[in-house]
């Protein structure tokens, strides 16, 4: 959850190293570090600098002396899992000869037994982390070069890793690994950079290797290699980033969030671009590597997803349903993969993740892999790897999101979800006629989107209004359960107020006895065929001397506030609904002052479990 970035060539190495932790830090953001390999003297090794800072990038960027000069190095941004954010517990970590320089994204699962072993060998450690051992076993390597030394080194730890390595000894080179946790070869002109996430090098390559599980490589300035951790050559074919450096700006808005709620309209545009077929009523989905025999072979749908991805996945479960036939559930990927589930033969799963690594998802797909399963992948970004582990799937083509939480890749995916329902809809018992009126209704979405956007003034004196709840209910029915649970979980993200998500149909067995004036419950209340059982929730809450500001296609006479949505098809409806929300969730935390893109104690890519 943390992001690593770095670089070997000619240039000076510390403006890009700091460069790259600020298009970074939205993975980690608790403290940060750099480490450079200073001019060999006449006869002897290089030296490292390390320069390290508890809080933003900013707090080192201050630190980093004015002449800090060398043209190879390694920094990284932390979000803390082993020892409180500290100056000491940020990275780099250096061993006791200050000769070896690690950087490290992931878990160590077995660092209190390695811990023990090396302090009985006499080993002093200098922070809290599980990555020091992993610095203290690549010195204490008896190999003879560094490749040899981190891979002895890795051959005790268990657990997830993306690291960066660099020695004194061996100052012309940085090696790599991964297992669990991203690491991206950047591709320059006799220069090479690498990073957790593309963010880091757009502005300086668009050529790019996205490293596998179990896979090294070594950087040279004026070229790499890739290799397993037994040892074994591997081949790299350099890809192309689709996004340019400016994908990753602000562009204007004061907040990345502002700007990736303002994108969605074309996000939503784009997602749709190329796979509509008038002609028959459906869409095309070649990425699914799923043909229409099999596809009607397919008895069950099981979504995965983590947070936002498995409420997208809720609504996506709906939506099969409705339009498919095909019985279809969501869960969390995170429980799944603990509980022995049966895996049959029969049952699609669809893993959803916006980044493609998230962890809990990607280890849930191994093991359905493992056991036989057909997975497919809906994730945000291409080449990422749970896009290369699953058997097919859908990019949704949201563009960067870079704010911790997710709006846009989170509309995206159910947009991609009703594509993926219509699809199989179509090869099953949908209509040409409900596949039309679907089709028409997915090309209404963008206009629609931007007249929700067109009411944020609105939006932003509500949620000025509701700021100083300290707790607030969200209810739903169906289709707009799961647009409550994503609306509670924004709000809670960014605001840090309390929220809680329930069915409507779940007030009156237990939560009613929560509603007072000071608890506001926000409604989700569709013009369908359950809007009398909505409207009779809210008569339950006004009964009680409750506050409801309700989403709506239509004034709700119980609500002390409602903000009108444009109608669509009623099994699209939830993907308009819970846009005006994720404005609320944005205004509401302006209002107290949060910090809406770095949220306390939140990355933006969940890479440990």
């Amino acid at each position: 959850m943390c992001g690593i970035v770095g670089y070997i060539g000619k240039r000076d190495v510390a403006p890009l190293l700091l460069e790259g932790l600020q298009r970074l830090e939205y993975r980690g953001y608790d403290s940060a570090g750099i480490v450079i390999t200073g001019k060999a003297a006449a006869g002897r090794p290089g030296v490292l600098k390390m320069v390290k800072a508890k809080g933003r990038v900013r707090e080192l960027e201050a630190r980093v002396p004015k002449r800090f000069a060398g043209t190879t190095g390694i920094a990284h941004t932390r979000w803390a899992t082993h020892g409180a954010p500290s100056d000491e517990n940020a990275h780099p970590h250096l061993d006791a000869e200050n000769k070896v320089a690690v950087v490290h994204n992931g878990i160590i699962d077995n660092a209190s037994e390695l811990r023990a072993k090396l302090v009985a060998d006499g080993t002093v450690f200098l922070s809290e982390t599980d990555t020091e051992v992993l610095v203290h076993l690549i010195a204490r390597a008896q190999a003879t070069t560094l490749e040899e030394k981190v891979r002895e080194a890795l051959k005790s730890v268990e657990g997830t890793y993306g690291i960066a390595v660099l020695h004194s000894d061996f100052n012309d080179r940085i090696v790599v690994a991964r297992n669990g946790s991203p690491v991206v070869l950047g591709i320059g002109e006799k220069e090479m950079f690498v990073a957790s996430d593309v963010a880091a090098l757009v502005a300086h390559t668009r050529q790019i290797v996205t490293l596998d599980d179990g896979e090294m490589a070594t950087l040279k300035a004026d070229d790499f290699r890739t290799y397993t951790t037994e040892g074994s050559t591997t081949t790299a074919t350099p890809t192309t980033v689709e996004w340019e450096a400016e994908s990753y700006d602000m562009g204007g808005h004061d907040t990345y969030m502002h700007k990736e709620i303002s994108e969605q309209a074309d996000a939503v545009d784009r997602v749709l671009r190329g796979r509509i077929d008038d002609r028959f009523s459906t869409v095309h989905l070649g990425g699914l590597n799923l043909d229409a025999r099999e596809a009607r072979g397919v008895r069950r749908i099981k979504i995965l997803g983590c947070g936002t991805s498995y409420h997208a996945g809720m609504i996506g479960a709906g939506l099969i349903e409705e339009l498919a036939r095909i019985p279809a559930d969501a869960e969390p990927a995170s429980e799944f993969r603990y509980r022995n589930p049966v895996v049959d033969p029969d049952t699609l799963y669809v893993a959803v993740s916006q980044s493609g690594e998230t962890y809990d998802v990607l280890a849930a797909v191994q093991e359905l892999k493992r056991k036989g399963a057909r997975v497919l992948g809906v994730v945000n970004v291409v080449g990422s790897a749970i896009a290369r582990e699953a058997d097919g799937g859908m990019y949704v083509h949201a563009g960067p999101e870079v704010c911790v939480v997710s709006t846009k890749c989170f509309t995206n995916t159910v947009v991609a979800f009703a594509l993926l329902a219509l699809h199989l809809g179509r090869i099953r018992d949908l209509s040409v006629s409900d596949g039309k009126r679907i089709i028409e209704g997915l090309r209404k979405l963008p206009e629609q989107i931007g007249r929700i956007l067109e009411s944020e003034d609105e939006i932003k004196k509500l949620a000025e209004e509701y700021a100083g709840a300290q707790s607030m209910m969200f209810i739903g029915r169906v289709r707009g359960y799961p647009v409550a649970l994503e609306a509670s979980l924004k709000l809670k993200e960014i605001s840090y107020i309390h929220a809680e998500a329930y069915p409507a149909s779940e007030l009156k067995h237990g939560p009613l006895a929560l509603i007072e004036p000071a608890l506001p419950t926000v409604a989700i209340v569709p013009d369908d065929d359950l809007l009398e059982k909505n409207r009779a929730a809210l008569e339950e809450i006004k009964a009680r001397s409750g506050r409801i500001l309700a989403v709506a296609h239509r004034e709700q006479e119980k609500a002390d506030h409602t903000i009108l949505v444009p109608k669509n098809e009623n099994e699209l409806d939830p993907i308009l609904m819970g846009i005006p929300l994720q404005l609320f969730a944005y205004h509401t935390a302006l209002a107290m002052g949060r910090d809406i893109d770095k949220p306390r104690n939140l990355a933006k890519s969940v890479t440990v479990e």
